[in-house]
């Protein structure tokens, strides 16, 4: 049985009720053929919408050193940085888009303290953009670890205007837990110590609480 994430239960049965509303005016008052499709149509809808708020089984990679993948997506860049934000200083960013197709559940990469929660209202550029780690409406997260600081960003994007964060200040975290959700398509970027050893390549898909980005030292 598919389990609904607590952000899309009520957007699951919104749909239901009005792909069944479509259904039914459409057997009433359409020719039959018009029906069959109106019927294939609202089948695919609502398939969509279930893998999109599905809640995977997962087995964290849980690991004080290795910084896993906060997102399911794609990582679009592997970069060094000089951040102002909570770094103040050099680091390396790796971001992950998420396209409609995946899982949008957000994970922390590394288990640690909370020491910064900031919400940055923005623009809503498309999240692949070089420059909407910056620029888009985002809520950043600085985590404290064992080995140093990372911090992570959960970005909106074009389609995606609502981000939901649950992490709190002064709050201990585990790896792999959840960190929050973004709704319809966005991206995730987590920033570490340049002396890290990075383990993906940009173009690689990766999967949230599972696949490892890189192990600090």
């Amino acid at each position: 049985m598919i389990k609904i994430h607590r952000e899309g239960r009520l957007i699951v049965a919104i749909t239901v009720l009005l792909l069944l509303v479509a259904v039914v005016l459409t057997g009433l008052y359409l020719p039959y053929y018009a029906g069959y499709i109106v019927a294939a149509f609202s089948l695919l809808i609502f398939v969509l919408i279930l893998r999109f708020f599905r809640v995977p089984f997962r087995r964290p990679f849980l690991d004080p050193s290795t910084v896993t993948s906060p997102a399911d997506g794609r990582v679009v860049a592997v970069e060094h940085v000089h951040l102002q934000e909570y770094f103040e200083g050099p680091c390396i960013q790796i971001s992950v888009f998420m396209s409609i197709h995946d899982v949008h559940i957000n994970y922390y990469p590394l288990g640690g303290t909370i020491e910064y929660v900031q919400y940055h209202p923005g623009r809503y550029l498309v999240a692949r953009h070089p420059k909407s780690s910056s620029l888009n409406e985002h809520t950043s997260i600085g985590i404290r670890t064992p080995l140093g600081p990372i911090l992570v960003r959960q970005i909106a994007g074009a389609v995606a205007r609502r981000i939901r964060c649950y992490a709190q200040e002064h709050t201990t975290v585990s790896q792999g837990a959840e960190m929050g959700f973004i709704k319809f398509g966005s991206r995730v970027d987590v920033f570490f110590p340049v002396d890290a050893e990075v383990r993906v390549t940009t173009g690689q898909q990766v999967l949230g609480s599972i696949t490892p980005l890189a192990r600090l030292k």
